[in-house]
């Protein structure tokens, strides 16, 4: 049974980061699809986070990568029988939004702040959001409760905002190992219930 991983990258760009977890993801047998959202040819340095995310915001957009997203979503369906979109960031969004989506086997988001604003999605498919504790942008506690209110699995980890990025500072390995371990699980089919 062919299975592919959409992997979106955070708004830096497709990365070591994003290149490490798409080595994991092939190890586990997926087909891996790494979309560069930014359309350029080099990713962002994370010393340069502020003009990475007015490069996001101002040049490409929610709009604009949900449509590209989807495109290929149309593209795969005819190739697999199960696709999923492991999303970082604003990847996470972005596969939040695309969850609505036919042909999409399940989404996990890590760490999507900006899914608080489209709260009014209704996904189609299984989907676990994974969030750190600690975040400077919104209330976590407050969209976890939100989110779990439409029965979405969420779990939050001991950690910040790229808990999960193991080039980031803010790098967390335990908790990073059990996000994965976690995600693993998820894509595999067991929707177990996980302690936050």
């Amino acid at each position: 049974m062919k299975k592919a991983v959409v992997l979106l990258h955070e708004i830096y760009g497709v990365n070591n980061h994003i290149q490490q977890y798409k080595s994991e993801f092939i190890a586990l047998g997926y087909d891996v699809y790494c979309p560069n959202l930014l359309q350029l040819e080099q990713p962002f340095p994370y010393v340069e986070e502020q003009q990475a995310y007015a490069h996001f915001m101002n040049d490409i957009g929610f709009e604009q990568s949900f449509a590209q997203v989807q495109n290929l979503i149309l593209e795969l369906k005819y190739t697999y029988k199960e696709i999923h979109l492991v999303g970082f960031s604003i990847g996470a969004t972005i596969a939040w939004l695309c969850s609505e989506l036919t042909g999409v086997t399940s989404v996990v988001g890590y760490y999507g702040s900006r899914i608080r604003n489209y709260l009014d999605i209704n996904p189609a498919c299984p989907v676990l959001l994974i969030y750190g504790q600690s975040e400077q942008s919104f209330n976590v506690s407050s969209l976890v409760e939100n989110l779990i209110a439409k029965n979405i699995q969420v779990q939050t980890y001991e950690g910040h905002h790229g808990f999960a990025d193991p080039y980031s500072a803010h790098y967390n390995q335990q908790s990073s190992t059990q996000a994965f371990s976690h995600t693993k699980e998820f894509l595999a089919g067991n929707r177990v219930t996980f302690l936050r």
